[in-house]
């Protein structure tokens, strides 16, 4: 029997390369895309649902699917301060999770980052660390959370800091073995690649997939 897909966050630089990913699979006979804008995309499998994130309790009857792809995440500069920072990248994420495993969801897929630790001193690896860890109580028979390191791929909005640092992480990635390999960048692409693998899987318990992996 074909499953229905749930993804938030299709318009970011994984969701984007995700998306036509999931729509191709003939894992899913529905994609269900949930998002403050709708994205430049039709398909008869596609069903949009358009909503502000803080009120996903709204059309929580439009979010019923098996495979839950959460892509949502910001950087502090976009989000302007910690609070908006929190807001986007743990409150919309841990509700969506608990939103969509009320609603009998089997997987949850999601975008964390290298380095997120719950204890560490860096405000956005510690916002990524509980994040995960409260998307780790939620009742889904599987749980995947993803490590990218940085990210490559073509944004919207280009960030200077990010492609000079792609440029010299790329230069230095044949040196980068062994446990350092979670270091080089990775195309959003191969983590959209990784998730679907990670879903038709169809494995129980909790997983994590580090950077170098993928």
């Amino acid at each position: 029997m074909q499953k229905t897909a749930l993804l938030a966050g299709a318009t970011g630089l994984v969701g984007s390369a995700l998306l036509p990913l999931l729509l191709a699979s003939e894992r899913y006979a529905k994609v269900i895309v949930v998002g403050r804008r709708p994205v430049n995309v039709t398909h008869p499998k596609l069903v949009q649902v358009v909503t502000e994130l803080g009120q996903l309790e709204a059309v929580r009857l439009r979010l019923i699917a098996d495979d839950v792809y959460c892509c949502l995440g910001t950087t502090m500069r976009q989000a302007g301060s910690k609070a908006a920072f929190y807001e986007v990248d743990f409150l919309y994420v841990v509700k969506l999770a608990a939103l969509t495993a009320a609603n009998f969801a089997s997987q949850f897929l999601v975008v964390s980052a290298m380095g997120a630790d719950a204890d560490s001193r860096f405000y956005y690896n510690r916002v990524k660390g509980e994040m995960e860890a409260a998307v780790r109580e939620a009742p889904f028979r599987a749980i995947h959370i993803f490590r990218p390191s940085l990210l490559l791929g073509e944004r919207l909005a280009p960030r200077l800091g990010e492609r000079l640092g792609a440029f010299f992480l790329k230069l230095a990635g044949p040196l980068l073995r062994g446990s350092w390999r979670h270091y080089r960048p990775v195309a959003a692409a191969t983590v959209a690649q990784a998730m679907l693998r990670a879903a038709e899987d169809d494995g129980g318990g909790i997983r994590v997939h580090e950077s170098g992996t993928l």
